[in-house]
Order: C-alpha cells, then sequence, then structure tokens
C-alpha cells in the first residue's frame, strides 16, 4: 500500500484539522520508533496514520468499522488487527500483541497530551518541552480531560517502561518530526 493511497482513505472519513493532525502525529511517532527499534518505518506508519480512519465519522462504532474502510485499500489482515488493537479494553477486544501495537497504544492517547501541553507553553512547541513539565499536565485530570491516563499507564506497563521513560521517548519523537507534522497540516 502506498502512503497516497492510505492518506486518501483517511481523508475519505476524516475531515477535521484536529482528527488529521493526530494522525500525521501518530504516524511520524510510529515511524519514529519504528527506526530505533529496527522495524519497517512504512508499515508502523501507515498503522499511525490510519489507526483512527473510522473515529470522525463512525466514533460509536470505532475500532469496528475500521476493518470494512480499510478493506476499500486492502489493507493486510496484519494491519487491520494493529489498528483496531489500539482501543482494546474500550471499543475494541482485539489486544496488542506485537511490539508495534503495544506502542501504538501506549502513544495514540499521549500524543494528544503532549500536544495540548505543547499548546499552552510560550513556544507552542515540544522542541523545550521537559519530561517534568508534561508529569504536571498528566497530574491534572482537568487538563485535556480526553486523554486518558489510565490507557497511557497501562500502554507503558504493556512495554515493560516506567511512565517517565513513555514520556521522554515520546516527547523526543514529537520533537523529531514537529517540522515534517507542521508541513503535513500546511499542505491540507
Amino acid at each position: 500500500m502506498e502512503r497516497e493511497e492510505a492518506i486518501e482513505l483517511l481523508k475519505k472519513y476524516n475531515k477535521d484539522e484536529f482528527h488529521l493532525r493526530h494522525a500525521y502525529t501518530v504516524e511520524q511517532v510510529m515511524r519514529y520508533f519504528a527506526k530505533e527499534n529496527g522495524y519497517n518505518e512504512d508499515f508502523w506508519g501507515l498503522v499511525g496514520l490510519l489507526h483512527d480512519v473510522d473515529f470522525e465519522k463512525f466514533p460509536e462504532e470505532h475500532c469496528k468499522k475500521a476493518p470494512e474502510l480499510l478493506k476499500e485499500i486492502e489493507a493486510s489482515d496484519e494491519m487491520i488487527h494493529a489498528i483496531c488493537s489500539h482501543g482494546y479494553g474500550i471499543c475494541s477486544d482485539i489486544r496488542p500483541e506485537h511490539e508495534m501495537e503495544k506502542i501504538l497504544f501506549a502513544v495514540d492517547e499521549l500524543t494528544g497530551l503532549i500536544w495540548a501541553a505543547a499548546k499552552m507553553r510560550p513556544s507552542q512547541s515540544t522542541k523545550d518541552m521537559e519530561v517534568s513539565s508534561l508529569k504536571k499536565k498528566f497530574k491534572d485530570k482537568k487538563f485535556a480531560a480526553g486523554c486518558s491516563r489510565d490507557i497511557i499507564k497501562q500502554g507503558a506497563e504493556q512495554l515493560g517502561w516506567e511512565l517517565d521513560e513513555l514520556f521522554e521517548k515520546t516527547i523526543l519523537a514529537m520533537r523529531v518530526c514537529e517540522e515534517k507534522i507542521e508541513e503535513e497540516m500546511e499542505g491540507l
């Protein structure tokens, strides 16, 4: 599958700038983690890009409608499993098994929290964000209330990482790809 084909499918079912930014962010973060761990960056990136393909248009069927939509571009069973596993325990009974699936599960909510925290900074960037700053936002349940702290914690546990390690690695990933995401958003 080509990235252009995946973007076409994403945009067919997602119009909101917020959802598109989130998709591009998770795509780039997944590519970063794939590279760091010696995996296929393109595959991991496509999984990240399409992980919420059904969320905007079918929120009540999130992770249940995705297989049908992904079949439109002949997504592999492996990709469908990975995408649906990110909703484990919330909207899916597909458990994250592969390291990629566990990372997707962990960073999906966390990227949202980090982006919200970055927008509150004078720089409006992750480039100068520290783990200690993110931890304060994480503890404040009213801040970015839609980002589940329990899922972030569960994701870290599944990976066998301390929460601080997950925070640090994900901030770094977002720092590295921040400009690429902005380029994607300008191209909308």
